[in-house]
This record gives C-alpha cells, sequence and structure tokens, in this order.
C-alpha cells in the first residue's frame, strides 16, 4: 500500500444495508474530488455495492479488495468483508442485514485500531437488528469505547455549535439516578480536551444544562442542581475551567444563550439533540470524543421510510467525513505544538 502523506485513508462501515447508508456513502464519493482529499475504504462486499451503485444510477468507479493493504490512494476502495451474497429489502428491520452491519463496523474498527485506516465513519445501523450473542451494545459509541482507549463521549457538532452529553443512550427515568459529581468532572474535562486538540480552542468556554425544569428553580423543582450538578461545576471552576450553569433548558437555545459558548452540554440524550437537529438542519455530526482514534457519523438515522428511492440527502455523512479529516489534522498538530513547546509560542504570536 503505497500512501500519499496529505492523502488520508477513511474507513467506512457499511451500516444497515436495507436503510440510506449505502445511498449516502456512494453520493457522498460520486463528487470525484472527494478523493482529492481522502482515500475512502468501505467494509462491505464489492458485488453489493456495484449492485447498490447502480440501483441509484451512480457512476463513480470502484474498486475491490480483498485485503486491506491492496487499497489504492485516490480510489473507491470497496473491501470484501463477506463473499456470500445478502437479500436486500429497503425499508425493512431484517436481523440478518443487522449482522451484516456489525461485521462491517467491527472489521472497520479492528483496521482502525490496528492503523491500516487513519478514521473512522459510520452510516447508520438500526440498534434492535444489531443485536446478537456476540453483539450486545446498544450501538458504535459504547463498542468504541470498549475497543478503544480513552473515555467516549458523544458530541454533536455542526460549525460553532457543539453539544456534548453527559449521558447518552440511558432511558429517561434513570437519568438521574446516573448522575454523579464524578461523572460530570470526567465528561466536561473530555469535552474540554477535545475542544483544545480537535478544534483549536485555546481556552474554552461551556456551558451546563441543568436536568430539571427551570434547572430546579433552586430546589424547589428537583433538587439534583443543588446537590450534584452545581458543587460538580463549583469544583472543575475553581480548578482553573470556564464552565458555567447549570442553565434552565427550555429557552437556553431558543434565546440564543449557546451562541456565547464553545460548547454546551446537556443532561441526557433528547435535552442535547432535539435542540442541535433542529438547528443544524440535517447537515450535523456526530462526534465520539474522548477517545485516542476519530470516529464520526451522519447525525441520522436508517430512514427507512425512504430507503432504496434515491432521494437521501447526503449532506450530513459528507459532512462526517470533513470533520473527521479536519479534526485528524488538527490533533496531528496539536500533538506536535505540545511536544514542542516553541511552536505554541510562535503560534500564539
Amino acid at each position: 500500500m503505497i500512501k500519499k502523506a496529505e492523502n488520508i485513508i477513511v474507513g467506512i462501515s457499511i451500516g444497515d444495508l436495507n436503510g440510506i447508508g449505502s445511498e449516502v456513502i456512494l453520493k457522498t464519493f460520486e463528487d470525484i474530488r472527494m478523493l482529492e482529499l481522502c482515500t475512502p475504504v468501505i467494509f462491505a462486499n464489492v458485488k453489493i455495492i456495484s449492485f447498490l451503485k447502480k440501483e441509484f444510477k451512480l457512476t463513480a468507479a470502484i474498486h475491490g479488495i480483498d485485503k486491506i493493504d491492496q487499497l489504492v490512494v485516490g480510489k473507491i476502495n470497496v473491501l470484501n468483508v463477506w463473499r456470500e451474497g445478502v437479500n436486500l429489502e429497503f425499508g425493512k428491520n431484517d436481523d440478518v442485514v443487522g449482522g451484516y452491519a456489525i461485521k462491517s463496523f467491527i472489521a472497520a474498527t479492528d483496521a482502525l485500531k490496528d492503523g491500516f485506516v487513519d478514521v473512522l465513519v459510520t452510516a447508520p445501523i438500526n440498534k434492535y437488528n444489531i443485536q446478537s450473542e456476540d453483539f450486545k451494545f446498544p450501538g458504535h459509541t459504547d463498542y468504541l469505547d470498549q475497543e478503544l482507549q480513552g473515555d467516549a463521549l458523544m458530541f454533536m457538532v455542526h460549525d460553532d455549535l457543539r453539544v456534548g452529553l453527559l449521558t447518552d443512550h440511558v432511558p429517561v427515568n434513570e437519568v438521574a439516578k446516573n448522575l454523579t459529581e464524578k461523572l460530570i468532572s470526567s465528561k466536561i474535562q473530555t469535552i474540554m480536551k477535545s475542544l483544545k486538540q480537535d478544534f483549536e480552542i485555546e481556552k474554552p468556554k461551556v456551558a451546563v444544562l441543568g436536568l430539571n425544569p427551570h434547572s430546579g428553580d433552586n430546589g424547589v423543582i428537583g433538587n439534583e442542581e443543588e446537590k450534584i450538578i452545581k458543587p460538580a461545576l463549583k469544583k472543575l471552576f475553581e480548578a482553573g475551567n470556564l464552565v458555567f450553569g447549570p442553565f434552565s433548558a427550555d429557552g437556553f437555545f431558543g434565546s440564543g444563550q449557546y451562541e456565547k459558548y464553545d460548547a454546551v452540554i446537556a443532561t441526557y440524550h433528547d435535552q442535547g439533540l432535539i435542540p442541535f437537529k433542529t438547528l443544524s438542519f440535517g447537515a450535523g455530526v456526530n462526534y465520539t470524543a474522548g477517545l485516542d482514534k476519530i470516529r464520526t457519523s451522519p447525525d441520522h438515522g436508517t430512514a427507512y421510510e425512504i430507503a432504496g428511492k434515491g432521494i437521501a440527502n447526503h449532506e450530513s455523512f459528507k459532512e462526517a467525513v470533513y470533520l473527521a479529516i479536519d479534526i485528524y489534522n488538527k490533533r496531528n498538530e496539536y500533538q506536535e505544538l505540545i511536544k514542542n513547546p516553541l511552536k505554541t509560542k510562535e503560534k500564539q504570536l
């Protein structure tokens, strides 16, 4: 395998083949200018990808390979993770198809761990049909947290809007019992580190949302803010972190307060993702911060209702590829700067 220094190898897991993942992947690389930025490796099966390319009336040439070291820079590489045919029915929730989504994801993750690909971009999966005796994780993030070094954190990104989560795939009735000072401190420090090394923000300023309506109204509507969140934020602030809150979540985004901060941390999934997806207009990216490797994903699901119709918008997937490349470059630059303090000083000047 011959690799140009400036050409990043992007590993891509195929996701649920009955959803829109394959369509948005192929549409993204239909624009051959993308191949000037990176070399994609799709972990799937070349016959299936060829079939899907014809199905969606796309023309970009694909290059089938059987081993990762056969990839060709500047081509759309498809690595054969399996050989057998797969019966596809667009829009159908199928356990067999879910199994192939996980085969692709695990193979791509292994390649990421071993350094054969530089970054990982994952197409959407169905969290229900991926479950098996061999794979009992709620989704991509939890598996990556086990396989890679660091502590994974879901970080939604769109331009300067960044939303992190204290708890992610946790039932609403269990959110409060999961909130601890230790968790809050750990998650916020992960966000701070990511903002510095992945987004080049020297002194990040972070806002934290409260759990209860009106952020608890000083204990009148719940006491998690007074007993857990405020003490944790106070300790972090006294340690030199620019962290503020907890803010009442209901008006925080509508009033534009989020624009004053480099990131916003929500206490649970929907509190953060509903306003994020409303503001990002389908171009947002799910970034797994806190790990030693880089993984991004579009901010949408399998979209069974439009799968196979050729109308899926690939903007979010394309942005996921862009962000993975951008973070890869910024992280490498950051590592170089901290190794050489003189360069850091020169940059500040």
